[in-house]
């Protein structure tokens, strides 16, 4: 079993047919999800992914039919299904089947998929900076986890994989680093951890807020700042932070090449310890 979904109080292997053309999720995007891990018998921060499905679902003008605790309760009941060792996504979704351009809240519905997926290596991948940006607040439901923002997301990732490169840095509307095309990213700079401003033109991720915990509780400094494309060109080590790969090194950004510096090798550290209760 490499897929299982819930729906409607019954679990369903495969990819089962659920959206259909009439449903105002499928032709005009009013859907939302988030993504949990389980992997080595853990489910770091659960209850956070849990908990943003709920504020995403709420800031697309969606009211969600589940509580956070019951959607924890089933991703839970869920991985349980799978064999001890599976590494698996988990990705509670939330959409509306009806409305006129936006939803009526009443219509959203629930669904939760989980599936195996292998956690990449970490072995480093090459950067370039994107020609696609975040849009502003005030141009897209920024503050929602929304399948809207992927296809951008998309064309910036397949631009640099046709240049040759792993992931793409995209930036905000006023030129400044953003995050990745997947995860958001942080650079090291004599000693000190750096990540992108939360701004309201990307997702200030749950890993990412996560690492920045454990960095200032092991006496590391660390700044939001804003960041410019030239920073990440001189910085000491970049590595980036998600939910997909976690905590991965940058080994290249643009024509420069890097090594997996001292920082990136404490976040994942650190993270792998809180993931498993070590901390």
């Amino acid at each position: 079993m490499d897929s299982l979904v819930y729906l409607d109080g019954e679990w369903i292997e495969g990819n089962p047919p659920v959206l259909g053309p009439a449903t105002l999720a499928t032709w005009l995007g009013s859907i939302v999800f988030d993504g949990a891990r389980a992997f080595e018998g853990t489910m770091p921060d659960l209850d956070l992914h849990c908990r943003r499905a709920i504020a995403s679902t709420e800031a697309m003008g969606m009211e969600s039919p589940i509580a956070a605790e019951e959607i924890e309760r089933l991703c839970r009941e869920g991985v349980a299904k799978f064999p001890d060792d599976a590494m698996l996504y988990i990705k509670p979704i939330l959409w509306a089947e009806e409305g006129w351009i936006h939803p009526d809240p009443a219509s959203t519905r629930f669904m939760l998929h989980i599936f195996t997926a292998p956690l990449p290596e970490a072995t480093g991948m090459g950067l370039c900076i994107s020609s696609f940006r975040r849009p502003a607040a005030d141009q897209a439901p920024t503050d929602a986890k929304a399948a809207c923002h992927y296809p951008n997301a998309g064309r910036a990732l397949k631009e640099a994989q046709q240049k040759g490169f792993d992931n793409a840095v995209m930036l905000d509307p006023d030129g400044m680093v953003a995050e990745l095309a997947t995860a958001n990213i942080f650079l090291g700079k004599n000693g000190v951890a750096i990540t992108p401003k939360a701004n309201g033109t990307f997702l200030a991720g749950i890993t990412r807020g996560r690492v920045m915990a454990l960095l200032r509780d092991a006496g590391v400094e660390v700044e939001e700042a804003v960041v410019t494309p030239q920073d990440l060109l001189e910085a000491d080590e970049i590595w980036s932070t998600g939910n997909h790969a976690k905590v991965v090194p940058v080994t290249r950004i643009e024509d420069r090449d890097l090594q997996p510096g001292p920082l990136y090798k404490k976040s994942r550290e650190l993270y792998w310890d809180y993931a498993h209760g070590r901390l």
